[in-house]
């Protein structure tokens, strides 16, 4: 799952790595026109397959995951520098508790209430300044605005209470500040590894991202 105003590209260099070892991987487009809209958007992706499910969410894909686990053919999670939000939580609750992220003097919103992000070379310098021109170019074509209620919507039961979870933590991490991310995989129990770098994990560390997916598969597996 990408995160908000993604689209499936966020995982266009980790696809392939999995996809090469034999795994099925399914990357879905959500609306993200609210977070209940986005949830039934992929539960119904993963009713389209079979078998045992193991589901991957990159920044607020990480909430979508958190309650998408609830299907009972998920077997495990894993969050790449993603939301992890309780039982009533939203993704603003969690962030309202600590000093803004650096990201915040680049967002916009829209006349209806929607927010997209405004790169320019300041925000390249600042939010992913390890982004290569050829990612900067994949980064930019995903750029779709979201919905405040994605933000807003509360969690439902989150599925790390009962399913094994990992956790990739981005040290530079200018979007998702990297206290908050190592508060909420301390709160999961999940299992942490961290690596340099800004917010774009799976474009930056695919090797890495890739790495932890199969080992989660690994361990959830019969």
């Amino acid at each position: 799952m990408h995160g908000a105003g993604g689209r499936p590209t966020t995982w266009s260099a980790v696809a392939p790595l999995l996809a090469a070892l034999g795994h099925h991987v399914v990357t879905v487009t959500n609306p993200m026109t609210s977070l209940e809209d986005d949830v039934a958007n992929t539960l119904a992706a993963v009713e389209a397959t079979s078998g045992p499910v193991l589901l991957a969410g990159h920044s607020y894909g990480g909430a979508v995951i958190t309650n998408v686990g609830r299907h009972p053919r998920v077997r495990g999670l894993v969050y790449i520098a993603a939301f992890a939000p309780d039982e009533g939580e939203s993704v603003t609750g969690i962030v309202e508790r600590y000093e803004p992220a650096e990201i915040s003097k680049y967002m916009r919103r829209g006349a209806n209430g929607d927010w997209k992000s405004e790169p320019s070379e300041e925000f390249w310098a600042e939010i992913g300044p390890d982004l290569s021109p050829e990612q900067r170019v994949i980064v930019k074509a995903e750029g779709r605005a979201a919905e405040d209620l994605i933000f807003k919507q509360a969690t439902g039961v989150p599925a790390w209470r009962t399913l094994p979870s990992w956790y990739l933590l981005a040290e530079q991490d200018r979007t998702l500040r990297p206290e908050i991310q190592a508060d909420m995989a301390e709160r999961m129990g999940a299992t942490l590894e961290r690596v340099p770098g800004s917010h774009y994990t799976t474009l930056v560390h695919a090797e890495r991202v890739a790495t932890m997916i199969v080992a989660a598969v690994a361990a959830v597996s019969p």
